[in-house]
């Protein structure tokens, strides 16, 4: 592993990369942009609760950015993005592009967070 400062250093890295794409991503549900509006139909939500599904992804962000609720942040990133990729299997998306973004967010969450959190690190200790 790089030292010890090289992996913070990356780590922030990732965690702001998760960051402003779920904000971005929450600000656009929640001024209800027009141009989702299809998206959001064929998923099968009614474009109404653009502005609920924004609000919960903002108080995930939120709680993620901030370093003493990171992991709570995590924990509930991890549900909210897991709940988008059974979406999208439930519409016999298996594979497609949201779920790959997803995913990814989701890794790059918990290993953004784990290089940059030595409280993860120590719960979780990964030996060569």
């Amino acid at each position: 592993m790089a030292s010890p400062s090289a992996a913070i250093r990356i780590g922030h890295v990732l965690s702001v990369i998760v960051i402003m794409l779920l904000f971005a991503d929450a600000v656009a549900q929640l001024v209800s942009l027009p141009v989702l509006r299809a998206e959001v139909e064929a998923s099968g939500f009614p474009f109404a609760l653009s502005p609920v599904v924004g609000t919960i992804t903002m108080t995930c962000v939120v709680l993620y950015a901030a370093p003493r609720t990171a992991v709570l942040g995590a924990i509930l990133l991890t549900g909210f993005l897991g709940g988008a990729i059974c979406l999208h299997l439930r519409l016999n998306e298996i594979g497609s592009p949201p779920q790959i973004v997803c995913l990814t967010l989701g890794v790059m969450a918990w290993g953004g967070l784990y290089l940059r959190d030595p409280r993860l690190r120590a719960l979780l200790p990964f030996r060569a």
